[in-house]
């Protein structure tokens, strides 16, 4: 697939352009924390439902600054990938864009900490708009500010979420692997 064909490139952050250590386990311990100490019972102990149960018991709030506060730590401690390179290449071209499961907040500190933040022009991470990948929502809001279309624009992404959330826009989508 021909990138240089599209007039917008998204990508992923984590395990595309950059890799954040964030300890998943830790995260989810810190988080079910939270609930405890509101004397909730967690529904669950999947970090991402106990994220999508929080607003139902009202830790929306708190949940997502712990969760967040990870992010972000391992965003100043992430490893740059071999496609941010790629990203300056294409970013000469065509508008490129971040949408990502991980804080607006990690997305950009990541970005700066790799010096890419100037090649970027839209940001998406989980908590800047309402819904998250794989929902189509957050990759057409980065489209958006990017002015281009679904059908014009490739996601470049890591995992099959990625891929669900590029189908469900309308755009095109290529493994960061390139299969």
């Amino acid at each position: 697939m021909n990138a240089d064909a599209y007039d917008a490139i998204v990508y992923d952050l984590d395990g595309t352009l950059v890799d954040l250590p964030v300890d998943w386990d830790a995260v989810t311990s810190d988080v079910l924390d939270v609930y405890r100490a509101a004397d909730v019972d967690p529904p669950t102990s999947s970090l991402w439902s106990l994220l999508a149960s929080a607003p139902d018991v009202g830790l929306a709030a708190e949940v997502e600054a712990t969760i967040a506060g990870h992010e972000r730590e391992g965003a100043r401690r992430s490893t740059r990938l071999a496609h941010a390179d790629d990203l300056e290449r294409r970013a000469e071209h065509v508008p490129v864009g971040v949408c990502s499961l991980n804080c607006e907040a990690a997305c950009r500190i990541a970005l700066e900490e790799h010096a890419l933040a100037s090649a970027v022009d839209a940001v998406v991470g989980r908590d800047t708009v309402e819904t998250r990948k794989p929902h189509p929502g957050p990759l057409l809001a980065v489209i958006d500010g990017l002015e281009s279309v679904p059908s014009r624009t490739l996601f470049i992404g890591d995992s099959p979420r990625d891929e669900e959330t590029a189908k469900r826009a309308g755009a095109r989508f290529q493994y960061v692997d390139g299969q």
